[in-house]
């Protein structure tokens, strides 16, 4: 399976932080905000990822990532020239996906949970058509907004509906074969004139391949993707790595799943010796 994270936005509702620097390379407490969609794709087991990112960002991208080989990782970049919606990552992506299944992942968006791994695992053995996640909010107006019957069967799905018929949103992270490619190069733009990614959900349920996957109590989404929520994802990372639970380091996602050996992890470390996120990557080795 590959990966593509979506990091292509300019950022206007974060002006004046974004005008020097794309959203995705702002700080979220002590690291990237692009390490954590990267850390998911890392821990679902996908190594060839394809960031999509705004035009003359690539450098800064790389002076942060590189090509990925530093954390065993195969990553490429290509630019979205023009914003035309979520789903145009398919379109983009499409030499880089190739055969293969692929997961997208919001360049905003942060997951975290003690079993994410497992989650993650789970939907990628299991995929067959499109996997995405149902996610509880007290206000759903502003998301894709998925309706399930009875038997917790996904029914509909609308985007941004005036008066939700649910309270359980699609987050930024989907699971889909193949197929994927044909249904976005055949959408039709929306009134905001984007391709949507609910148009391609709504193409999978239709043949009756959509799975939404109700996501536990436990389980952390953030979307920072405006001041508020920016401090709000800060704040969050800050408390969960004081209790101990560290979010979003890649290099310690590419150390347990053998990506890299202790050795090329201490070179790692080496640049990171005078802060708390190298000193917690030292107890690794420890």
């Amino acid at each position: 399976m590959k990966g593509i994270v979506l990091a292509a936005g300019k950022g206007t509702r974060l002006y004046p932080m974004t005008l020097p620097v794309c959203k995705p390379l702002l700080p979220v407490y002590d690291k990237p905000l692009i390490y954590y969609p990267i850390s998911v794709l890392m821990q679902a087991g996908i190594r060839d990822i394809l960031i999509i990112i705004p035009p003359g960002d690539e450098e800064d991208f790389r002076a942060l990532l590189g090509d990925g080989s530093k954390f065993g990782l195969n990553i490429q970049y290509k630019e979205q020239k023009i914003q035309r919606g979520i789903a145009d990552a398919f379109i983009i992506g499409k030499d880089f996906i190739g055969e293969d299944e692929v997961c997208l992942v919001l360049g905003d968006n942060i997951f975290h949970a003690q079993f994410m791994e497992l989650v993650l695992k789970e939907a990628v053995e299991n995929l067959k058509g499109a996997t995405v996640f149902g996610y509880k909010v007290d206000d759903p107006r502003a998301f894709g907004v998925v309706e399930f019957d009875e038997d917790g069967k996904a029914i509909s799905i609308e985007e941004k509906p005036e008066k939700p018929k649910s309270d359980y949103i699609i987050p930024g992270l989907y699971f889909y074969d193949n197929q994927v490619v044909e249904i976005a190069e055949n959408l039709k733009p929306s009134a905001r004139g984007e391709l949507e990614i609910t148009d391609v959900n709504i193409a999978y349920m239709e043949r009756g391949q959509l799975d939404v996957i109700p996501l536990e109590k436990g389980l952390i989404w953030l979307d920072a993707g405006t001041e508020e929520s920016l401090l709000e994802s800060a704040m969050t990372i800050k408390a969960l790595q004081k209790s101990g639970q560290y979010v979003g380091c890649l290099e310690e996602h590419a150390y347990r799943n053998r990506y890299i050996n202790k050795e090329q992890l201490k070179e790692l470390i080496k640049p990171l010796t005078k802060t708390r996120y190298g000193e917690y990557l030292e107890k690794l080795i420890d």
